[in-house]
C-alpha cells in the first residue's frame, strides 16, 4: 500500500510521557518556522501515545529537522523521525482514504451523471447506426431488385418475348 508522503509533516516517535506539544515545538523549532505540532491523545487515559507530529512550514526545514532529530535524544528517550504518512480514515473509493467517505459525494454524483450521459449518447449512436445500416440494406436490395429485372429481361428470350408482347398489347 504505497500512500503519498506529507513532506512538511514530520512523525516523531518514542516520546517520553513528560514531553508535551510545548516541549516537542521548542525541539524542532530550531529547524524552521513550525506550522503545527500535534500529539494524538489515548483516550482512555488522556496522555499522548508516545508520539507526535511537527508539521513545518517550508519542506527543506522538514528535511532537515528529520536528518538531524532522527536516532537523537530527548527526555531520555531516542527519537524516531520520519516523514508523516497521510491519516488513515476508513472508507472512500480506495477503501481506506485519506478523507471523510462523504468528501467524494458530490464528485461521486458527478460521475454517474457523465456516465448515465455517455450511455444515453451511446444507445442513440447505436440507434442511428441501425437506422443507417437498415436504410443501406434496403437500398441495395433495391438495387440489387432492379439489375434482376433487367438482366433477366435481356439475357431471357422468353422474357424479351413477354416483354414484346406486353408492348404490343399495351400499344394498341
Amino acid at each position: 500500500m504505497n500512500q503519498p508522503v506529507q513532506k512538511n509533516t514530520l512523525y516523531v516517535g518514542g516520546l517520553a510521557e513528560e514531553v508535551n506539544e510545548a516541549i516537542l515545538h521548542s525541539a524542532f523549532i530550531p529547524f524552521g518556522d513550525i506550522k503545527d505540532v500535534k500529539t494524538p491523545l489515548d483516550q482512555a487515559t488522556q496522555k499522548h501515545r508516545s508520539f507526535g507530529f511537527v508539521t513545518f512550514l517550508e519542506k527543506e526545514d522538514a528535511a532537515a529537522a528529520m536528518d538531524n532529530m532522527d536516532g537523537a535524544e530527548l527526555y531520555g528517550r531516542v527519537l524516531t523521525v520520519n516523514y508523516a504518512l497521510p491519516e488513515r480514515i476508513k472508507g472512500g473509493e480506495q477503501g481506506w482514504a485519506a478523507q471523510p467517505i462523504w468528501a467524494d459525494a458530490d464528485t461521486w454524483f458527478e460521475r454517474q451523471q457523465q456516465e448515465e450521459e455517455m450511455q444515453r449518447i451511446q444507445a442513440e449512436n447505436r440507434a442511428a447506426m441501425e437506422a443507417a445500416e437498415e436504410l443501406h440494406r434496403k437500398k441495395m436490395a433495391e438495387e440489387r431488385e432492379g439489375e434482376k429485372e433487367e438482366v433477366e429481361v435481356k439475357d431471357d428470350p422468353m422474357a424479351m418475348a413477354e416483354a414484346e408482347v406486353l408492348k404490343q398489347s399495351n400499344g394498341s
